[in-house]
């Protein structure tokens, strides 16, 4: 097999292509026998194919022994490319046939906004658009779309990556909230002093990795207001933090957009009434550059209505 600089660096071309077709059928298969029925050859005339590519590509993919072959580690991260690649243009290609309205959509979102915002809303979007099956996935990453698949993501924070397009969804603004009962027992209605003996509850990622109690410290410092000596009770979620304020642990820093509803229930209130502070940060979709598909638009579309819809 070539190992010289020129064969370890030479790039993939049109010539390749069908012998990359045998390769995928083979790496499914894991066998050159199996391979040369589906693609009506002999199992030598697999063999041979896979020896060239090896030899163009300079890359072992296959380990052979006499009654099986298995693929190598590099062969591995190739069929996984190789298949990646397929069906990405198989959705493609049926997007086109229907459309583009159809098909998988993958959505990223921080949990938060998915719990309070986004997932109560998704039966409007089904109606609308019957045809698209959605993926929704969530974290506090900030993940390579192309690579985990994901045709959008939904990030709250103040710094988009510039690799990948952005659209503005919605601002923010923070403000403590807390049960009733809470409210009661700590005599906190219009008395944000009182703060100094409650369990604060935080977003511990609130717009990074480490946030701490940044939201707290920068509302407290807007107003003027001391806070106790403890750090209180962080979460790497901010409904969780809500959760537990609904449960009178504590109070929560909470983000207006995420809590609305509650306070209209009378879930949560919010105790010192309009003392809120807007973020720097805002809510914003990304998506891979260059990627505007229909079915993507659509989704965009209705995310910017819903966000409309909440002011």
């Amino acid at each position: 097999m070539e190992t010289s600089r020129e064969g370890r660096n030479r790039l993939l071309n049109g010539w390749q292509l069908s012998k990359l077709y045998t390769f995928e059928v083979a790496a499914r298969h894991q066998s050159f026998a199996l391979a040369a029925d589906e693609l009506s050859l002999s199992p030598s005339a697999v063999s041979h194919r896979i020896n060239q590519l090896e030899e163009e590509l300079g890359i072992q993919l296959f380990v052979r022994s006499h009654r099986k072959v298995e693929l190598t580690h590099e062969g591995k991260r190739v069929f996984w490319a190789l298949k990646s690649s397929l069906d990405t243009l198989n959705q493609e290609i049926l997007d086109i046939k229907n459309q583009e309205l159809s098909g998988v959509l993958t959505v990223y979102s921080r949990p938060s906004i998915a719990q309070c915002w986004l997932v109560p809303a998704l039966g409007d979007f089904t109606q609308r658009y019957p045809a698209i099956s959605l993926t929704i996935l969530t974290g506090n990453d900030n993940l390579n779309l192309q690579r985990a698949g994901i045709d959008l993501a939904l990030y709250f924070d103040d710094a988009p990556s510039s690799q990948l397009s952005h659209h503005f969804l919605m601002d923010e603004a923070i403000l403590p909230v807390c049960s009733p009962e809470y409210a009661r027992r700590f005599e906190l209605n219009s008395r944000p002093a009182q703060l100094r003996h409650c369990t604060l509850l935080h977003d511990r990622q609130a717009w990074s990795n480490d946030s701490g109690t940044d939201e707290w410290y920068s509302w407290a410092q807007q107003f003027g207001i001391e806070l106790p000596a403890s750090t209180g009770i962080g979460f790497d979620r901010s409904d969780l933090a809500v959760i537990a304020a609904m449960n009178h642990v504590g109070v929560a820093m909470g983000r207006k957009r995420l809590v609305q509803k509650r306070l209209e229930r009378g879930e949560l209130i919010a105790p010192f009434g309009e003392k809120t502070l807007k973020c720097h940060q805002h809510y914003y979709i990304s998506t891979l550059s260059g990627r505007q598909w229909p079915k993507i638009d659509a989704f965009i579309s209705w995310l910017k209505n819903l966000a409309e819809e909440a002011k």
